[in-house]
């Protein structure tokens, strides 16, 4: 049995979140591996997403309800909370995969030559539809090895299958509106001396359908994003690619 036993901060961010939110609660509420804190926060919600969340609150559950910037700021408020070893950016309506994830989790750790847990732990996701049926896993493959420089070739882990060490994290870059979390998965990756494949499926990913509301300024966004990390050349080279694969 694994003797290390760090603990979790499980971050949601919720804005009017009502027909999504109380799976998600019920998925940490039913981890069987208890250290860990839940960390809501919301948009100031307009609907009965509070209400929903006061039914499961315990000691565990810390909610924050005030107008935000976005999700990002959010995301951001929820960093500057949390006491955990490990953050987990869990979405409304997503959930662990098991009831034993976070158990299965650390049973995957060890530590590092220097003696600190890794730095980045990560899986697979499953995509699931709304009654929680397994509809395909997540058309990205978790590699087996991950680096910074896996993400020339797109967002190849969930971000809420991504589990950073909180010491390493930093503050998502709000310049971003949709694809910040891409740009933060790449610069904690940089920084990572240590990233653990779990070998799990550790996320059930609520599938709402493709929205192309924001999807044009997202690939923008990502483009740039690329840039920044992998020069110009490699940016247009990779989402020439991606369009053709689109258009497949």
């Amino acid at each position: 049995m694994n003797e290390l036993a760090p603990t979790f901060s499980i971050i949601t961010v919720t804005y009017n979140a009502a027909n999504t939110i109380e799976a998600t609660l019920l998925s940490v509420k039913q981890q069987t591996y208890r250290r860990l804190e839940h960390l809501i926060i919301d948009g100031a919600s307009k609907d009965n997403t509070l209400y929903i969340i006061n039914k499961y609150k315990d000691d565990t559950i810390k909610v924050i309800s005030e107008p935000d910037l976005g999700l990002y700021d959010a995301m951001n408020k929820g960093i500057r909370l949390a006491s955990g070893d490990y953050l987990c950016f869990l979405n409304a309506g997503d959930t662990f995969h098991e009831t034993n994830t976070l158990e299965k989790m650390v049973s995957t750790i060890t530590t590092t030559p220097n003696g600190k847990l890794p730095s980045i732990l990560y899986g697979e996701t499953a995509i699931v539809n709304a009654e929680r049926q397994f509809l395909h896993m997540r058309r990205h493959k978790a590699p087996e090895y991950l680096t910074w420089k896996s993400f020339q070739q797109g967002m190849l882990v969930c971000h809420q299958a991504f589990f950073v060490r909180r010491t390493l994290a930093e503050q998502y870059d709000l310049q971003y509106k949709y694809s910040s979390d891409f740009d933060w998965c790449i610069r904690m990756m940089k920084k990572a001396d240590v990233i653990s494949n779990t070998h799990l499926i550790l996320i059930d990913y609520l599938d709402e359908g493709i929205t192309t509301r924001h999807h044009k300024a997202s690939l923008l966004e990502r483009l740039q994003i690329m840039a920044k990390h992998y020069g110009w050349c490699k940016a247009l080279i990779m989402h020439a690619w991606f369009a053709i694969r689109l258009l497949r």
